[in-house]
């Protein structure tokens, strides 16, 4: 990523050099500046609460209950990870940070939940027949269809989209919802169907 944004940059500033646009340039990227630093500020307070709020389901016990309750969903969608193993939680904060549209909050969980499933992975290539010593070089299925639907990202309330739009001055900014629950719940499925499909074909 950081060479692809470095070559944009560069790009962009060789070509407003050579069409004499050098100045144009330059005024967008200090304006561009400062309302990166007022988004950032703007944001700061939604990320706050829905990250506190996260924390208080998580102290609570809530997630845990959550996570019992949507147990045979994860079964059916990791079906190697063994039963009551830790990954299943990390995996339910995961989903339910990013079905609330809290991309920043579902991170953290995502890598713990990839991290819980790399304890498998050693297993996962000796049952494959894989060198062990390989073993973290390798994702496992499971560690595959777990990003696939990190991915999709079914979402029931993007908030930070809603959030960009409020920043941004719109008259409705909560009028996405209908759309996004849409357009995720179709990639979703198929992103799940793919998965499965990949999987027994494997």
């Amino acid at each position: 990523m950081n060479y692809i944004w470095g070559g944009m940059l560069i790009v962009g500033i060789v070509y407003g050099a050579l069409t004499g646009n050098l100045k144009d340039v330059t005024e967008a990227a200090v304006n561009s500046s400062k309302e990166a630093v007022s988004m950032a500020i703007a944001m700061a307070g939604v990320t706050a609460m829905w990250t506190g709020l996260m924390k208080i389901a998580e102290t609570s016990g809530l997630i845990e209950q959550m996570t019992k309750k949507m147990k045979p969903i994860l079964k059916f969608l990791f079906p190697n990870v063994p039963e009551d193993h830790p990954a299943y939680g990390h995996i339910s904060l995961n989903m339910i940070a990013n079905f609330l549209g809290l991309g920043w909050a579902a991170t953290p969980a995502g890598l713990k939940a990839m991290e819980s499933m790399e304890a498998l992975n050693e297993d996962e290539c000796h049952r494959l027949g894989t060198d062990r010593h390989r073993a973290p070089h390798i994702a496992t299925r499971d560690m595959c269809t777990f990003l696939i639907i990190n991915i999709s990202s079914l979402q029931l309330i993007p908030v930070n989209v809603i959030a960009y739009r409020s920043q941004y001055g719109s008259t409705a900014p909560a009028s996405i919802v209908g759309p996004a629950i849409a357009a995720t719940t179709v990639s979703t499925l198929a992103g799940i169907i793919f998965a499965k499909v990949m999987y027994k074909k494997e």
